[in-house]
């Protein structure tokens, strides 16, 4: 991050979400915020909180895309979670607590993953040599690898005589003629038979008083691998043996227990928590119906929000310094409709504007992933060469905002739907058509969406 400035930060967002530049300020200063935080003396460093932030704006218009965007850049863990899944104390339903755990899990897969391309080559290496040795075994004493292999009857098998020494030189030429044949990929379709351990659920759940995520119980560790770990023989061709024993290496190099702990350390110091459909949980309390947790579900937010140390089976996990990016559409109530608490841990808000038919017009064509690049991207994959002209786009656009005024404004996944009516036909008979062209203009356009934008009662039905 210290690479990014803020407004390199949204010029990064500007390539995937077209306007919103006030909420793309807004998470952009926060992002540079947690840099500038770990350059301060330890002794500050813990009094400077995030500024979470409030997105008020209707679907569709770009509130998750940024957050996603935004943990992506700072190679952060990211969780989005909506608040109506969550149920006060007491409810049937998941708590809130709940979501850091989730958040923790993502950390240490992200963490693993980085620690296994780390060590990617070295294990490449050793899975070589494992390979080796099984198609072609060296004369070596075999030992109990286990020392409770004596105790159930293992034995020790006798040591094989000494080789010759010209024999031991003439198994080395054969041992290389077999590395380069391997690397080669000479070999890659025979098959070869490999000895794997089991992959078995060493962490066993158990019921808490929050819930079955809580925690757990891991004999393995327990007992400290005292314990044989079983194994099975897989008859599998060369490439994917050396892809198995590669992986089965790399796990042998990296630390679980370094890995844990750096993981709790990412998620306490770089996490960031989407909380959609805040607006949902808003109001007071009516005290009966569906909606009569809604206040005790801010209520068990706010500790998370306000900063906490929740208990996880990878240790605890203070959320002090973790960001909130609250979101919601705030129809039919307004963020003060929250209760008083949670408003102040929400400090930032930015209004997030409805998108218009020029909005649309650059969501189409703009960004790195814009729709018209991956329809013409999949259809290529069939022969199919499909261009959209301007005055095609702008017709897909003018539609979109029609519908979107006439049914409910969902935003930009309009355009989605939109553009599976358009090319349905073509998408359905393109394995059959061969190779061709196809230019979709505003002739086309109007060939395949006018009727059914003219129909309100079938426009309902569009999603």
């Amino acid at each position: 991050m210290s690479k990014l400035t803020p407004r390199e930060v949204v010029e990064e967002l500007d390539k995937y979400i077209i306007g919103q530049q006030d909420a793309k300020k807004a998470v952009a200063v926060a992002l540079r915020n947690r840099y500038r935080r770990e350059l301060l003396p330890v002794e500050l460093r813990d009094e400077v909180i995030p500024k979470n932030i409030l997105m008020i704006g209707p679907t569709g218009v770009g509130k998750t895309e940024i957050a996603r965007r935004l943990a992506r850049l700072a190679d952060a863990p990211f969780l989005k979670v909506e608040a109506t899944k969550y149920t006060e104390v007491g409810y049937v339903g998941r708590d809130v607590e709940s979501m850091i755990r989730d958040m923790v899990e993502i950390s240490v897969r992200m963490e693993q993953k980085k620690r296994l391309q780390e060590v990617e080559k070295k294990a490449a290496s050793y899975a070589l040599e494992r390979l080796l040795s099984i198609l072609m075994p060296q004369h070596r004493k075999e030992a109990v690898s286990n020392p409770l292999m004596a105790f159930l009857g293992g034995t020790v098998a006798p040591q094989a005589p000494p080789p010759e020494p010209d024999d031991e030189v003439r198994l080395e030429e054969r041992r290389e003629e077999l590395r380069d044949a391997i690397l080669r990929g000479d070999l890659d379709n025979k098959f070869v038979e490999i000895e794997v351990e089991e992959e078995l659920p060493s962490m066993v759940e158990v019921f808490t008083g929050t819930g079955m995520e809580g925690m757990g119980v891991d004999f393995e560790k327990i007992l400290g691998g005292m314990i044989p770990r079983k194994k099975k023989r897989r008859n599998v061709k060369i490439q994917e043996a050396l892809q198995i024993l590669a992986h089965d290496e790399a796990q042998k190099l990296i630390d679980p227990e370094e890995v844990k702990r750096d993981a709790v350390t990412k998620v306490e110091r770089h996490g960031i928590i989407f909380v959609d459909e805040m607006d949902k949980i808003a109001g007071r309390e009516r005290g009966y119906g569906p909606d009569v947790s809604r206040e005790g579900v801010q209520r068990d937010i706010l500790p998370i929000v306000e900063g906490s140390t929740v208990t996880t089976k990878y240790g605890p996990v203070r959320t002090d310094h973790i960001l909130f990016i609250g979101a919601g559409a705030f129809h039919t109530n307004k963020p003060s409709d929250l209760i008083p608490e949670l408003q102040g841990r929400f400090p930032i808000r930015v209004e997030l504007k409805s998108l218009t038919r020029d909005d649309f017009i650059l969501i189409l064509k703009e960004p790195e992933n814009a729709l018209v690049k991956q329809y013409a991207a999949l259809l290529a994959t069939e022969g199919i060469t499909i261009t959209f002209t301007p005055d095609g786009i702008e017709e897909i656009a003018r539609l979109a905002e029609l519908v979107n005024s006439q049914t409910e404004n969902i935003g930009a996944r309009r355009l989605h739907t939109m553009m599976e009516k358009l090319l349905e036909d073509l998408s359905f008979e393109a394995p059959e058509c061969g190779e061709g062209k196809v230019a979709v203009d505003r002739a086309y356009v109007r060939e395949k969406l006018e009727s059914i934008v003219k129909n309100e009662d079938m426009s309902r039905y569009i999603l």
